[in-house]
């Protein structure tokens, strides 16, 4: 048992998951307590462990969760009863992040630390608008700096003559109540009013917009857009019109809710957002072991004795070899039972475990396997177990049991409302609203209706498949599009054909 803990410093990045270091991951996956910032992309939070305390420290123009003060003790405390803790801030902690008064506090408190350094919002957010900070056309160096100062100091130490005369590239963070003050001073300092000024708020997150002006006019196109805004100064500027990249994304400016579980989530919200999509996810099920665990352990022990096993999804892949990992030590075990499946991430699913695929009907659904079956020859007294969730349809069984086949169902896992909702996700679609919502199960529609949320205006939804729409329908909601192809490629694939955009 340790008798002393440690404190890692460690930034966030500007927003973009993508941008995060693998330290502060592997930091994030070892905390015991994960004390974390308004600028933090909630998606951080799921490499957290299992059971630890995570804090949420946010500060906000006039809204301040924890003061200065009160996160250092905590920081201290939580140390000094030998925990792991990760102080997660956005951007770099030791740009304008308070991270050195914090790394003061732990050294005076006689604790030790680790600074993971992260990528700072002053370079990505630019670089994302398609401004470079530096160009050997425009200018060979940058300086950042902050529009909010102790306000103790009594007055500025920003010296915006210097500033002027640098010919730098000007970024400035956290400016937006003063940025009238500081446009006027820095023409006062000697700068032309037809500088080229860029505001990024949200950069490198698929809520970013950029407005383009020049000194004489920024304030007035600020008007509206508040903080995170990042405020580029410069003649890089005009390299925009050329380099804008990430705003021509084929879903740049779509908002699209994703309701898989938590867990399955990242891989469709991770591609969503590659294509430029601002993705919210409410995870409206959750996967939890069945009722009678015994019983499915029983079936699993057994799969051995079976012709055919049959997957019908990824979570009951996951929790079969879970189970059959638990009381076997070699997978060979499995002797040589042949394994058919529903799907190709399902497909994929199993062969990561290192074993083939031996029917993967080219249709995603349960009527495909029973005619695949066929095609192989018949499966009168076939042994066959279907693994399966503890509520779902029972075509399969059914069909195959019609067909003279000895069926067995093992319930491997419970699909349950999901009702947590950590990072204020239901508040912003409340507020904000969305283009498009995916269903990617009956279960995903069933518990989002549950959750008895107000349908935004225009709203459009996505199915995955036949079967989920036809739920959808039970359930009162219009089918706007369904994939060709019934699986998250598909459905991905549909959602770029029909909401898309080039330029």
């Amino acid at each position: 048992m340790r008798s002393n803990g440690r404190c890692i410093l460690a930034g966030g990045g500007p927003g973009d998951l993508g941008l995060v270091t693998l330290r502060t991951k592997a930091a994030i996956e070892e905390a015991d307590v994960l004390i974390y910032d308004y600028l933090c992309n909630p998606g951080l939070l799921q490499w957290a462990k299992a059971g630890a305390e995570v804090v949420y420290a946010g500060k906000q123009a006039g809204q301040h969760t924890l003061s200065q003060d009160e996160i250092n003790r905590l920081l201290i405390d939580r140390s000094r009863a030998g925990k792991v803790v990760v102080r997660l801030k956005g951007g770099d902690p030791f740009v304008f992040g308070r991270g050195g008064e914090e790394a003061e506090a732990l050294t005076e408190a006689g604790l030790p630390f680790e600074i993971v350094p992260g990528v700072t919002s002053a370079v990505a957010a630019p670089a994302y608008a398609g401004i470079p900070v530096t160009h050997r056309g425009y200018s060979s160096s940058f300086t950042v700096f902050t529009g909010h100062e102790d306000p103790g100091k009594g007055g500025s130490e920003v010296n915006y003559r210097a500033l002027v005369e640098s010919k730098s590239t000007l970024v400035m963070l956290m400016g937006m109540e003063r940025l009238a003050e500081i446009v006027r001073s820095l023409q006062e300092a000697g700068a032309a009013p037809d500088t080229p000024v860029a505001l990024v708020r949200w950069g490198t997150t698929g809520q970013q917009t950029t407005r383009v002006s020049d000194l004489a006019h920024v304030t007035e196109v600020a008007h509206g857009f508040t903080a995170p805004v990042v405020v580029v100064v410069g003649e890089v500027v005009r390299l925009r019109e050329k380099l804008a990249w990430f705003e021509k994304r084929p879903l740049f400016g779509r908002r699209i809710v994703v309701t898989r579980t938590r867990k399955q989530a990242g891989g469709l919200s991770d591609r969503l957002r590659l294509l430029g999509a601002d993705v919210l996810e409410i995870p409206t099920i959750r996967i939890i072991p069945p009722k009678n665990l015994m019983e499915f352990g029983e079936l699993v022990r057994d799969a051995y004795q079976y012709d055919w096993v049959v997957f019908s999804s990824v979570n009951g892949v996951e929790a079969f070899f879970e189970m059959f990992l638990r009381l076997y030590d070699d997978l060979r075990e499995i002797g040589n039972v042949r394994i058919a499946a529903i799907g190709p991430a399902t497909a994929q699913r199993i062969r990561d475990y290192h074993l083939g695929v031996d029917l993967q009907p080219s249709e995603f659904v349960a009527e495909a396997v029973v005619r695949a079956l066929q095609e192989q020859g018949s499966v009168e007294n076939l042994k066959i177990l279907v693994i399966r969730a503890e509520v779902s349809r029972d075509v399969l069984p059914k069909r195959l049991t019609a067909l003279g086949a000895i069926v067995d169902e093992a319930a491997a896992y419970q699909t349950v409302p999901e009702t947590d909702d950590p990072h204020g996700v239901l508040k912003r679609f409340r507020e904000e609203g969305a283009d498009i919502i995916t269903f990617t199960s009956s279960s995903t529609v069933e518990n989002f209706l549950n959750l008895q949320l107000p349908w935004p205006p225009g709203l459009r939804t996505v199915s995955i498949g036949p079967i989920t729409s036809e739920t959808m329908r039970k359930c009162g909601l219009r089918v706007d599009i369904q994939a060709n192809q019934y699986d998250i490629d598909g459905l991905i694939e549909a959602i770029v054909d029909q909401f898309g955009h080039t330029g």
